[in-house]
């Protein structure tokens, strides 16, 4: 059958429509996610230099602070290390410093075992823990690098695609991304659910995801690290309850029960699915700013790069976020 044969007889849903409430606020952030304004504080300036080292070994020169700045402004314009190690010398020329630049096989090696600050999951009140996460996942994949498109196309080459498929986890209150993971295209999206709540350090109160995380392993993870946590995935269209349903009902059974007495998009709104979406928002945020494809050669470099990307989108976030009303 033609894709979209009976279009004009299927259900359409409306697309909403909203209004930014924060429009002054918003827009200056976005200018200032763009500002080329740089400035090194006294602290920086003092930590730029590795400490001594007192153990056998060569002496580094550059702290991680160091190496975490370079690798920062390299993710934001998309350089390469020779053109990241020439912005950091000519910022260093203009700002008047005497601090030495870090080669671009310093980067690159260092790169390797970079520790990059691990988000914080939830918010954080003054004197107060931080509150429950509700914890959205999705995955997408990110490019390897290799010959260009245009080469394959004027050469004919069959090289098979190579890739990297990146796991997600992003708060839905604050939108940050508070857990990622980096695994090979044949690890499916399940087998993840345990090693990002790993990442999240603070309490869960819901797990939400697609259609893929419809595993017993998943529900199984969540339960055993958030016991009180709530997991919000869709029952495939086979689903049937579990055994116990009658008398002992698990949370994929209330799903069931609840989609087949309201439907699946009643369903939807009511667990709060319909939020999942600021996740494919985040992957969006970062094909748009950070790329569609990995340029380390290595698993460690590689590991590293998307722990820059996420603190760099992190950090953009943090200059402001819109404030929706709906409309219509």
């Amino acid at each position: 059958m033609p894709f979209k044969l009976n279009q004009d007889r299927r259900h359409h849903i409306p697309r909403q429509q909203r209004q930014v409430t924060n429009w002054p606020a918003y827009d200056a952030s976005l200018r200032q996610r763009g500002s080329l304004t740089v400035w090194f504080t006294e602290e920086a300036i003092t930590a730029w230099r590795a400490e001594p080292r007192t153990t056998r070994g060569g002496q580094p020169w550059y702290s991680e602070l160091a190496i975490l700045t370079a690798l920062t402004l390299r993710a934001v314009f998309r350089l390469a290390f020779r053109q990241t190690e020439g912005l950091i010398g000519s910022l260093m020329r203009l700002l008047g410093l005497d601090l030495p630049v870090p080669d671009h096989t310093t980067l690159s090696r260092r790169a390797a075992t970079l520790e990059v600050p691990r988000p914080r999951s939830g918010r954080f009140d003054c004197g107060r823990d931080t509150e429950p996460v509700h914890l959205l996942v999705d995955s997408t994949g990110l490019k390897l690098c290799g010959p260009g498109e245009w080469l394959v196309e004027k050469h004919g080459s069959k090289l098979r695609r190579s890739w990297r498929t990146l796991h997600l986890g992003v708060d839905a209150d604050t939108g940050q991304i508070v857990a990622a993971t980096l695994t090979t295209p044949d690890v499916d999206d399940g087998s993840q659910a345990g090693p990002l709540l790993d990442h999240v350090a603070g309490p869960v109160a819901s797990f939400t995801g697609d259609g893929a995380y419809d595993q017993d392993g998943v529900y199984a993870s969540v339960a055993e690290r958030h016991p009180g946590a709530a997991v919000v995935v869709p029952p495939r269209a086979t689903a049937v309850p579990s055994q116990t349903a009658e008398h002992a009902p698990t949370q994929r059974d209330r799903h069931l029960q609840l989609i087949a007495e309201r439907g699946r998009r009643a369903w939807q709104t009511a667990s709060g699915y319909t939020k999942r979406a600021r996740a494919e928002a985040a992957i969006g945020r970062w094909k748009q700013v950070i790329g569609d494809r990995l340029r380390a050669h290595t698993d460690e470099r590689r590991a590293t790069e998307v722990d820059v990307a996420v603190y760099v989108l992190n950090r953009m976030l943090e200059l402001g976020r819109p404030n929706y009303v709906r409309t219509a």
